[in-house]
């Protein structure tokens, strides 16, 4: 057998889905198998798997091993003269395995060898090609020394940016999503180290190739498409400790004495600095809005009071405790009502800023109304003060909206010009896909392959893309890989990429469209299946919120509800575990499986519980689960708890 093609999935079901198509036409004529290892996926890959190619050899783990056991788990059943190490989230060209392997056969010398990749933009990726992390490029990589100067070979050695893209050479380093190995060397220099959960691996694995005798080439005749580029999340914390870890591991491996100590020294320091930066630059990428928010809001109100104080009351000044305990707790309340009415969810709505005030106003009346008369100070400066917070809240959201799209249409993201290029079936599949999914897209016409295409809504043909796109100010490009090859795909990825276009690409005889605007960016898709809410960041957060602010709530009517629920000791014990996150008010009902929906922490009260006179068959309860995943909202929070803690 010539070559066995390996992938390690987890949780990318749709990505896999169209790498397997790719690298299923990629095989055509080449003797071959291909073999997913599935890491405790909970998206149905497996079944997936099962159903649509039935020719994989599939090891499913009952967790995630890590990438390094995962793949070394296939490669130990493997029986290819060559072994590839593939991503899940790649597409190959129709020859891209034909010409690795024919290069193979004719450099005896090359134990691995690594193609050229381009991200979802269709711009070239340069992980794939990488300098060995010695003590000196770590130093200058660490320092950013080779962002400044990518084509120096002083500084340029981590990526080797004075290296053509388009030039065939050795070079230290492999990117673990491509990495096509000749198994003799494999045998020779061992498996992957497993002592790498994930990152780190190919390093290790490229330097033991070359340490052996044999050399690592970067071979750019084929290219692929890697969505993800080398991490969807390289701003966490958590993403940099498990990487410079992983350089840790690889110092302490391969280097000794002075170079090793230095290197383990300095990687460990930078690992506390870029930790400590990704923590400030996540923090504040999230929390700008709403600092902005309060800002504006106090400036606000503390003008407010003092033309109130001059020009209305006439007094010299209200009591100090307006500005220190009023004042932040109107624009707490301000801003966590607009919060809990996705004003901070993009696209940006008026009708939800307008509502959010409303009720944060209605809230801060009620507190108002049980002060003593000593605390009341000023009703008017609390519905000036609201007026004030639309008018800022809006302004802002204007600003940033006009920064994004050029224009102050609130409520609605711009939708991005798209064409699709294919066949009349395959671009009117897609164009119906488009509506079911009401994506943010302007459909502008179609391209056709051919010149006897001459349809109402054909702007022309693919050998004019680019200047289709150029005249028609195009966005957006949607391929049908069933009537258009990866191949064609891939060049005009990288012709358009200098023009900002995002691509997207519809697998043959699936009913997804899948692509990635961004190589720091998780794929987006449009698909006909069901979205759950609550695989959402914001309604997972939003969910969190009400559980922090009923929590507290309830806290402050325990002198009377604890006496008729649970007891005291009980009443402040649940009440707590559901403020400090171990616990959840409203949760899945856990006597039916739930591992297919999205993650969250075992509920005071079950969805369920609203029904609770009714005999429940274990179906109804599956799908009241799935139902409350899918439709989420604060209101079904509330009324789930408020039927729970009446029928107690």
């Amino acid at each position: 057998m010539k070559l066995s093609v390996i992938i390690v999935n987890y949780n990318v079901k749709f990505f896999l889905e169209q790498c397997l198509i790719t690298v299923r036409k990629a095989l055509s004529g080449i003797e071959s198998e291909i073999l997913v290892v599935d890491n405790h996926s909970a998206d149905s890959s497996c079944e997936m798997i099962r159903e649509g190619f039935p020719e994989v050899k599939l090891i499913e783990n009952a967790e995630n091993v890590g990438f390094s056991r995962a793949n070394n788990q296939a490669i130990r059943i493997a029986r290819g003269e060559y072994i590839l190490l593939l991503n899940p989230d790649t597409v190959v060209q129709e020859e891209t395995f034909r010409k690795c392997i024919d290069f193979m056969d004719r450099h005896p010398d090359a134990g691995a060898l690594g193609v050229k990749m381009i991200d979802g933009k269709g711009k070239f990726l340069p992980e794939s090609k990488r300098g060995l992390p010695t003590p000196e490029v770590a130093l200058y990589k660490m320092l950013g020394l080779n962002k400044l100067f990518p084509r120096s070979r002083q500084f340029g050695k981590y990526h080797l940016g004075y290296l053509p893209e388009d030039e065939t050479n050795p070079v230290d380093v492999l990117a673990g999503a491509f990495m096509f190995i000749r198994k003799s060397v494999l045998e020779k220099v061992g498996l992957l180290d497993e002592t790498f959960f994930m990152y780190g691996e190919d390093i290790d694995l490229s330097y033991r190739i070359t340490e052996a005798g044999y050399k690592n080439y970067y071979f750019p005749e084929t290219s692929i498409i890697h969505y993800k580029g080398e991490s969807t999340k390289k701003m966490s914390a958590n993403y940099v400790f498990v990487f410079y870890r992983a350089m840790v591991i690889f110092a302490r491996k391969h280097y000794e004495g002075g170079s090793r100590n230095f290197l383990v020294l300095f990687i460990r320091s930078a690992i506390y600095v870029r930790a400590g930066l990704a923590l400030v630059q996540r923090f504040l990428h999230s929390t700008w809005l709403y600092f902005t928010d309060a800002l504006l809001l106090l400036a606000g109100m503390l003008f407010l009071k003092g033309y109130w104080e001059e020009h209305i009351k006439f007094i010299e000044s209200y009591p100090k405790e307006l500005v220190t305990i009023h004042i932040p707790y109107y624009i707490f309340l301000w801003i966590s009502s607009v919060y809990l009415n996705g004003g901070y969810k993009e696209p940006y709505s008026i009708r939800r800023i307008i509502r959010g005030i409303l009720l944060g106003t209605i809230l801060i009346a009620a507190v108002y109304g049980l002060l003593p008369n000593a605390l009341r100070f000023s009703r008017a400066l609390i519905i000036l003060g609201a007026l004030w917070a639309v008018i800022a809240m809006l302004g802002v959201r204007l600003l940033v909206h006009f920064r994004r799209y050029g224009n102050f249409n609130l409520g609605r993201r711009s939708d991005l010009r798209t064409v699709i290029v294919g066949e009349s079936n395959e671009r009117e599949r897609v164009r119906s896909m488009l509506a079911f999914e009401r994506s943010p897209v302007e459909f502008i016409g179609f391209i056709a392959i051919s010149e006897e295409d001459h349809g109402p809504d054909v702007l022309g043909t693919s050998s004019r893309l680019d200047d289709l796109c150029e005249i028609y100010r195009i966005q957006e490009v949607i391929f049908c890989s069933k009537d258009i090859s990866n191949t064609q795909i891939i060049h005009w990825m990288g012709r358009l990429s200098s023009k900002g276009v995002n691509f997207k690409i519809l697998p043959d005889e699936r009913f997804f469209v899948i692509g990635s605007n961004s190589k720091d960016a998780t794929g987006e898709f449009y698909t006909r299946e069901i979205h759950l809410r609550l695989a959402e960041t914001y309604h997972r957060r939003v969910k969190r919120w009400f559980d922090i602010l009923s929590s507290i709530i309830l806290l402050i009517l325990s002198p009377v509800l604890a006496f008729f629920y649970w007891g005291f000791t009980d009443y402040y014990k649940r009440c707590w575990r559901v403020l400090s996150g171990r616990r959840t008010w409203i949760g899945y009902d856990r006597s039916v499986e739930i591992g297919h929906l999205p993650q969250l922490r075992t509920g005071i009260f079950q969805v369920t519980d609203r029904s609770r006179n009714y005999e429940l068959s274990n179906s109804i309860r599956d799908r009241l689960n799935y139902l409350y995943a899918r439709n989420y909202s604060v209101e079904s929070d509330v009324y789930v708890l408020l039927k729970s803690l009446i029928s107690i």
